[in-house]
């Protein structure tokens, strides 16, 4: 699956070959600022190098996202309970 983001900010690039040869420098600055580093190769981009704490909070936010998405398409798809019936089905597997 490809994602495609466009920021709308200017955000921080780096060759591929500067990170290879700079690679704490690199790190060091994106520990500093916080900001994604956009890695090229031959021009083009190749990489966002996120922190972790960055990282992890948007693997979170996706997670929720498709929690969200997963339930207005059981909407959609008339996939879902009234509150008695779900009541109902909770206690079979609650009692």
């Amino acid at each position: 699956m490809q994602v495609s983001l466009k920021y709308h900010y200017v955000m921080k690039t780096e060759l591929v070959t500067t990170l290879k040869r700079k690679a704490t420098k690199v790190l060091s600055e994106l520990h500093k600022s916080g900001e994604p580093v956009l890695i090229t190769e031959h021009g083009k981009p190749s990489a966002y190098l996120v922190n972790v704490d960055s990282y992890e909070f948007m693997q979170s936010r996706m997670h929720i996202l498709d929690g969200i998405a997963r339930g207005e398409r059981a909407i959609l798809e008339k996939r879902t309970f009234t509150q008695s019936a779900a009541k109902q089905k909770m206690n079979k597997w609650l009692n």
